[in-house]
């Protein structure tokens, strides 16, 4: 069974939603303070974290800097009231998995938890690899012909996303939503910028631009 941690300091919600969890089948440790959840998430025996930005002592941006840190590999998925595209970007770059913002809906974070903690089953002590490029999923580290190579969190995540469907051609929308866990803005260039970053650091020739498509891990 997975345990799950609920780090939400508002009672209201952090029952609601360890009730609907348990009814899910999880076990569920709720959390009140960053302090308390940070503790929880050293002592590794959390499957998934469900993480609120605005906690008291320590808040969700420190949390989830701190844990990420200090090595935790733990799936995150951030909770908040923020809805600012900056906020978004600040916790997806800092290291979490998802961000949901409130109010949602249970089957909607349901889903998300789902999701979330079955690429963690499947990425545990794994390895994805396309010619020369690797990504060991478990340490988080990207090699290139062999030398290792320095991906933030997010453009790890961008790497991972064209490994898991090489050939395969994916959307600008696709990979907003797959990979920062967000609707598509038509205003937002996100995407080509890290792109942009990935084709810096992997090689320019891996990632190819489909016209009007998207793009592609060739």
């Amino acid at each position: 069974m997975s345990r799950i941690l609920v780090a939400e300091d508002e009672a209201g919600i952090a029952r609601f939603v360890e009730r609907g969890l348990r009814a899910a089948g999880y076990e569920v440790v709720v959390a009140p303070t960053g302090t308390e959840a940070l503790e929880l998430i050293r002592g590794d025996t959390i499957d998934l974290v469900l993480l609120d930005v605005g906690l008291p002592g320590l808040d969700g941006f420190t949390v989830l800097r701190r844990a990420r840190g200090e090595g935790a590999t733990v799936p995150i998925i951030m909770l908040t009231a923020r809805t600012s595209t900056s906020d978004t970007v600040a916790g997806l770059d800092g290291g979490a998995n998802d961000y949901i913002p409130k109010p949602f809906k249970f089957d909607e974070l349901l889903a998300r938890v789902r999701s979330r903690l079955r690429d963690a089953d499947s990425g545990t002590g794994s390895e994805l690899g396309r010619g020369t490029l690797r990504l060991d999923l478990r340490t988080r580290r990207a090699s290139v012909v062999g030398r290792t190579v320095e991906l933030s969190a997010r453009e790890f995540a961008l790497a991972e996303e064209f490994l898991r469907h090489p050939d395969q051609v994916l959307s600008r929308e696709q990979l907003l939503s797959r990979v920062w866990g967000v609707d598509f803005d038509p205003g937002s260039n996100v995407v080509d910028v890290y792109v942009r970053y990935l084709r810096n650091k992997l090689g320019a020739e891996r990632i190819e631009t489909v016209r009007g498509a998207g793009y592609r891990l060739v």
